[in-house]
């Protein structure tokens, strides 16, 4: 086959992912179609198919996982150029601010799949630990969300002025904190349960209400401590010390 005939083979083909698509949407596609097609936006007239899926291979069969990879990452997979790494990353940042931006003046008890979407869209493949808070107003609204600390999360580390301050900026009534596991676990350890406890105390004294730590692994479920009964423990031992 000339160079000629396999681009319009290749046109072809991707012309009937665009027609899948259209019609039957991305439900209908595999996790290396949606690659494949992807890596035409960087490499239009290049036959993508075999790198989609050595790249889905690399990364443990996990398009997340290959979306989320750093360009160093990805240019170890052979066939993959600056191109393709551009085009992944910028349709990675896409969706993470059309998340984000689904979030404002929601109400978090009624939005709290997609709250949980956007924390595990930007928390879940991140080498670092990272605390995020979402403040929310007195009808628990969500008013914005920010990176409140990098490194290793615990109460020796986080700064309860810090997050107080940047409560009051926003003029929240109420905070939902989320940090990510980078080992994958959802299982909150004992230092993640005292920094709760810690913030919920502050937040008391402030008369703010910590309403959820939420905790992100390495798959698509987040750890709640409100849904596991964590924070209403908590909530009762703070009234109990506030009292004394």
């Amino acid at each position: 086959m000339d160079k000629v005939e396999w681009q319009k083979k290749g046109a072809g083909h991707r012309q009937r992912l665009r027609k899948k698509f259209l019609e039957r949407g991305i439900e209908s596609f595999t996790d290396a179609e949606i690659l494949e097609l992807l890596l035409t936006f960087g490499t239009p007239r290049r036959d993508c198919k075999e790198v989609a899926r050595a790249s889905l291979k690399y990364f443990g069969n996990s398009l997340a996982a290959v979306l989320n990879a750093s360009q160093g990452e990805l240019e170890e997979i052979q066939g993959l150029g600056p191109n393709n790494v551009f085009a992944l990353h910028f349709v990675q940042g896409v969706a993470r601010r059309y998340l984000k931006q689904q979030l404002p003046q929601k109400k978090y008890l009624s939005s709290s799949r997609a709250v949980a979407d956007y924390l595990i869209h930007t928390l879940r493949h991140q080498q670092r630990e990272l605390l995020m808070a979402i403040f929310l107003d007195a009808s628990h609204a969500i008013i914005a969300d920010e990176v409140i600390a990098e490194g290793t999360i615990n109460v020796n580390t986080i700064y309860p002025r810090e997050l107080v301050k940047r409560a009051l900026e926003h003029n929240a009534a109420a905070i939902v904190i989320a940090h990510n596991h980078p080992s994958g676990s959802l299982k909150p350890s004992s230092q993640d349960i005292k920094l709760t406890r810690t913030l919920s105390l502050v937040c008391s004294f402030m008369n703010m209400q910590l309403l959820d730590h939420l905790l992100v692994g390495a798959g698509n479920k987040t750890f709640s401590f409100a849904d596991h009964g964590i924070m209403a423990d908590i909530a009762e031992q703070c009234a109990n010390i506030i009292k004394s």
